[in-house]
């Protein structure tokens, strides 16, 4: 806990997205919020098959949804969110001819079903 699952459309192949994972970890890790950067889990995945709006004008985006344990405040989940939005914004340049867009989704977990087991 936390995780952070991370989509980007295949349109985006000078996205590093080891480094972004990792500068996401980071940004969670400066909040505060997380005992232990060992507990952050992140993941990627590329989209192949993906339409944004009706245009076919070419679009992209990069999604990140980061799931925590229920019982956090509204104005700490917004300042994760903004964080994280942020990030993203300073990846670097972006296709210039292609419109992108970046979104973070807050998800909240029930703490008393959620099971974790760390081994080794």
């Amino acid at each position: 806990m936390p995780h952070l699952h991370l989509e980007y459309t295949a349109n985006l192949p000078d996205l590093a997205v080891e480094k972004t994972l990792l500068r996401l970890n980071n940004v969670l890790m400066a909040s505060g919020q997380f005992g232990s950067e060992f507990d952050i889990k992140s993941r990627a995945v590329k989209v192949e098959s993906f339409q944004v709006g009706t245009s076919l004008s070419p679009r992209g985006f990069i999604a990140v949804t980061l799931s925590l344990l229920s019982g956090r405040s509204p104005q700490v989940k917004k300042q994760l969110s903004e964080s994280l939005l942020a990030a993203l914004q300073d990846l670097g340049d972006w296709p210039a001819d292609l419109q992108v867009q970046l979104s973070v989704l807050l998800v909240d977990m029930d703490r008393d079903s959620y099971s974790k087991v760390a081994i080794g």
